[in-house]
């Protein structure tokens, strides 16, 4: 399963609804992946993948500095998880893979 790509996320957290884009891509067989959201880019760390489960950390300053632990499932172009900080409740995502529109192919 390829999970290279750009995906637009959801994440519904206690405080509202965050938008999030992240990119994954793949070098030399090693997944690196970027994530922009909240006015700031931040490196994906710690990605893995295993059968269609994703996982990685990141850190974030906007709009509360936290340190974030990601877990979550592919189905193809849709993706489904958690995205938990420390002791708060693990807030849950979606998302969904942008695809090249028809024309450009």
């Amino acid at each position: 399963m390829s999970i290279e790509g750009t995906w637009d996320l959801i994440i519904s957290t206690p405080i509202g609804k965050i938008d999030v884009v992240i990119e994954l891509r793949r070098h030399d067989d090693l997944l690196s992946g970027t994530a922009h959201g909240a006015g700031e880019d931040v490196p994906m760390r710690e990605l893995a993948v295993d059968g269609d489960q994703l996982t990685w950390q990141q850190s974030i300053t906007k709009p509360l500095r936290l340190n974030l632990a990601f877990a979550a499932t592919v189905d193809g172009d849709d993706l489904r998880g958690t995205a938990k900080a420390g002791r708060l409740p693990a807030s849950t995502l979606a998302g969904r893979r942008r695809t090249v529109p028809l024309d450009r192919v």
